[in-house]
Order: structure tokens, then sequence, then C-alpha cells
């Protein structure tokens, strides 16, 4: 198994970090988590984290969303793929994400928070307004409902693919 990259290593890397995040769809809702630790502390987000070495980017993501939120995932299509790029006081590159959203359905586990995580709960998607989410995340939200509605085995080139 990879060793997790220690949160001191993700500031001021030396190259561009590969992070997977998930919109978990279940019941009509999507699972939201509160942050522990920086980037983005204490604000609500999608689960995710980073991709460990000789890790598939699938295999990562079912990890991540187990860690942080106790749930077993179907993995399905990548939703977005997007820098985030955060600089300090200076304009050093405090932050470097790669990332790569996928649209996930919850097979079973119980929903709690996890790893770098304080909090997780299941939201209406009506409701998203009161967890002051990134434009960003609220974005790949929308997007990945929008893919959940579509017909099984809908085939857009570089963006979706049929479920297992």
């Amino acid at each position: 198994m990879a060793l997790h990259q220690s949160r001191s290593a993700r500031e001021y890397p030396e190259r561009p970090i590969v992070g997977i995040g998930a919109v978990i769809v279940d019941a009509g809702g999507v699972v939201l988590i509160r942050r522990r630790f920086e980037p983005l502390a204490g604000r609500w987000s999608l689960p995710g984290g980073a991709l460990e070495l000789g890790e598939t980017l699938e295999a990562a993501v079912a990890r991540e969303m187990l860690e942080e939120t106790g749930l077993d995932v179907d993995v399905g299509p990548v939703i977005e793929v997007f820098d985030r790029i955060v600089l300090d006081e200076a304009r050093r590159v405090r932050y470097h994400y790669v990332l790569v959203d996928y649209l996930c359905r919850r097979l079973g586990g119980e929903l709690r928070p996890g790893g770098d995580v304080d909090r997780a709960v299941l939201v209406d998607p009506a409701d998203l307004g009161r967890y002051e989410l990134t434009e960003k995340a609220t974005a790949v939200i929308e997007r990945g409902l929008d893919l959940d509605r579509m017909p099984e085995g809908i085939r857009l080139p570089g963006v979706l693919r049929t479920r297992k």
C-alpha cells in the first residue's frame, strides 16, 4: 500500500498534485463534507483526496470516498478536470492540484466523517446554497447531477463512459 503524502508536503509542492473528488449521489441527495485541513479548512466541499503512487484514478476515488465518508461507491464517469492553484501573500504557489471529479453512486456503508473531514452530510440539491460552496464545487455538482439523469450507456467522447 502506498504511503499517504503528508499535508506539509502538499504545501509549496515541487510539482502539481493529482487530486480526485466525487459527486456522490444517494436517494436524490448529494454528499458534502466539511474539510478539517487546508486548503479550504472549515469549508464545505466535495469529498476527495490525493492520488497515491501506483494507484489508478478509480481506485483512489473508491478509497478516498470510503475514508472520508464511510461510503462504498460505484465510480462512474468523469465530470470534470480542472486546476486549483492557491497563492500565498508573496504570490508563490502554496497549493497546486489538478483535480479529477467523478460521478459516484452509493453502494453501501454508513455516512460518517473520517480522515481529513470533520462532518459529512447528505444534502438535497435545492439546499446547496446554505453550504457556501465554491462556485466551482457548485458547478461540478450541477454537472454531476445532469450526468446522473442521463440514460445509462450514453457516451460523450472524453466525458462519459458506460457504467460497470
